[in-house]
């Protein structure tokens, strides 16, 4: 038998744990964009392939461990601490890019080298699935 109050009560959580997971992602990528020195939707409207893998892959590797602390949180106060750790995380894992391992990392995103976009994307959610499999213990 259908249990509709159950259903319901199911229901309102998932709403409320989608729309919260969405807003941490929306506001992710304002923050990224802000930290990044380019700017992502201008080169993305210019068809920029290399600013569409940074910045796809710097949203994969955050929704990934969005979606693991969604699945090991019991509250949504412990889901934004988890949210806002992978931000912290993700964005540093950027910056210890550029200041570190590819100082031109910007200027060769910005000129469009599929090579850079491509290695950039790939940290990003090598450092998602990392993330993401550190809240599972």
């Amino acid at each position: 038998m259908f249990d509709l109050q159950g259903f319901a009560f199911s229901a309102l959580a998932f709403l409320v744990a989608f729309i919260a997971a969405g807003l941490f992602t929306v506001a992710f990528k304002v923050i990224y964009q802000w930290v990044t020195p380019y700017n992502e939707g201008k080169l993305i409207r210019e068809g920029n392939v290399a600013a569409a893998l940074a910045l796809g892959g710097a949203l994969v590797g955050y929704v990934l461990p969005l979606a693991s602390a969604l699945s090991h949180t019991v509250s949504l106060v412990e889901f934004c601490a988890w949210a806002a750790l992978a931000g912290v995380i993700q964005v540093a894992a950027f910056t210890l890019i550029r200041v570190t391992v590819m100082k031109d990392i910007s200027a060769r995103i910005e000129r469009g080298e599929l090579a850079a976009g491509v290695y950039l994307a790939s940290i990003s959610v090598a450092v998602g699935l990392i993330n993401a499999a550190c809240m599972t213990s």
